[in-house]
């Protein structure tokens, strides 16, 4: 199969270039930059619906959806509606306003496991707060991570785990003391014997374990039901806090996100992406007697000029309102299901080794040819199918985040149109990687 002509790039190039002189890599989050899938990172115009344009004028469906947040695609017009209409009475106050109230009234009548939260302005400050409260109300230190779990670019959790399988972490990052490191454990996922072995030799001083229930920022690594509801029974066992990662699977697998799609119910829960309509927010929350320690009324001290702003508090109340609709959630799956097991079915019939794992609306290429992949060790790190892929695409009109351990999402926008002719050109680049 003929391989398609390549797109022009040539304005995205120019702006690249400036951008190097401004930013460290030309870019303001590293993965933007194209260098997992190589070749020129695109400059983003504008979107609407499911589709995106480039500086260049071309014109893409978009799979990427922001990393996660637009649900409802790009520019939804009640989530742009309910945005003009508060910004138009002032940006920010750094004081309480009534947005805030109203969107978190909205979320803890549907969140029945926690009692109060706190809005911050990304998912990295609402993991960094929740572990901090966790220390706080327990008075112990340290903190059990899983490795193929990534909870922001907070020092303590950007580790890696050393040798053996119960093993503090080692710093994966320069400027991360390892004293910092020291404080984290790091697990393998899907492990009861080493997590059993973990919490017997240090609850004394262990505050709480963190995890993506849904793993989705180093792969699509969907745990046993099992492996979940023991580590909830450990974590109540030693009376350590359960702390459930859910700013991409929160509000997008259901509106409770893992914590309803599952039914375990986390001490603390953080989310994010979602919450905020497409503006940058983040959420920390818990039952009260545990937020009750959280700054003013406690010891625990978390603050944010731009917490609670009230242009992004509309904008995720609107998106949330949408959310809610009966039979939003089903719909999602379905179509995400169906497009999915298209695609398996291909690559069944053509003997590739790739598979499409999916939870919700979520979905991710997994090319060592395993459906379920319960461990980070267990994904293929040749990505050269992927980034012939995501090239293959892009020239065809179809956009998927510059990395094959990214994730893809199904918006409410995404058309059967667009999915039809999005898989197609999907098993297109399959046939034409794996007939090289």
């Amino acid at each position: 199969m003929k391989t398609p002509s390549p797109i022009n790039r040539s304005r995205s190039a120019e702006l690249f270039e400036a951008a190097k002189e401004y930013f460290p890599g030309g870019v303001n989050s590293p993965v933007r930059a194209f260098k997992s899938v190589g070749g020129t990172p695109l400059f983003i115009a504008k979107g609407d619906g499911a589709k995106i344009w480039d500086e260049d004028c071309n014109e893409f469906i978009d799979f990427c959806c922001s990393w996660g947040p637009l649900i409802h695609g790009h520019n939804h017009p009640y989530v742009f509606e309910k945005i003009v209409a508060t910004l138009s009475n002032g940006a920010s106050f750094g004081a309480p306003t009534k947005k805030e109230n109203e969107l978190a009234a909205f979320m803890l009548e549907r969140l029945p496991f926690i009692d109060k939260i706190r809005f911050t302005s990304s998912g990295t400050e609402a993991v960094m707060s929740a572990l901090r409260l966790a220390r706080g109300a327990s008075g112990k230190n340290k903190i059990i991570k899983f490795e193929g779990c990534y909870h922001g670019h907070v020092d303590a959790l950007l580790v890696k785990a050393g040798s053996g399988l119960v093993t503090f972490g080692t710093s994966s990052s320069a400027g991360v003391p390892e004293a910092f490191a020291n404080e984290t454990l790091v697990l393998p996922l899907n492990d009861l014997a080493a997590l059993e072995a973990c919490f017997e030799a240090n609850h004394h001083d262990l505050a709480a374990v963190i995890i993506e229930p849904i793993p989705a920022n180093n792969g699509l690594i969907l745990q046993d039901l099992s492996f979940l509801k023991s580590l909830r029974e450990l974590c109540s066992k030693f009376k350590v806090f359960l702390i459930f990662d859910e700013v991409i699977s929160g509000f997008r697998v259901a509106f409770g996100g893992a914590t309803e799609y599952y039914g375990i119910t986390p001490d603390i829960v953080t989310y994010g992406k979602i919450i905020g309509g497409g503006l940058p927010v983040g959420a920390y929350g818990a039952r009260k007697e545990i937020m009750q320690f959280v700054s003013p009324d406690g010891p625990v001290y978390q603050a944010g000029t731009l917490s609670g702003n009230p242009v992004a508090m509309a904008a995720g109340l609107a998106q949330l309102e949408l959310c809610a609709a009966p039979g939003f959630y089903a719909d999602q799956a379905e179509k995400t299901n169906k497009f999915v097991e298209s695609i398996n079915d291909f690559a069944a019939q053509h003997n590739f080794p790739m598979e499409l794992v999916s939870i919700g609306s979520i979905f991710w290429f997994s090319f060592n040819g395993k459906k379920r992949i319960a461990a980070a060790e267990q994904i293929d790190n040749d990505m050269s199918a992927f980034n012939f892929m995501h090239h293959f695409l892009l020239d065809q009109g179809v956009y998927f985040g510059p990395s094959g351990y990214e994730v893809g999402f199904i918006s409410s926008a995404h058309t059967q149109e667009q999915l039809d002719f999005a898989q197609e050109k999907i098993k297109e680049a399959l046939k034409a990687f794996y007939n090289q």
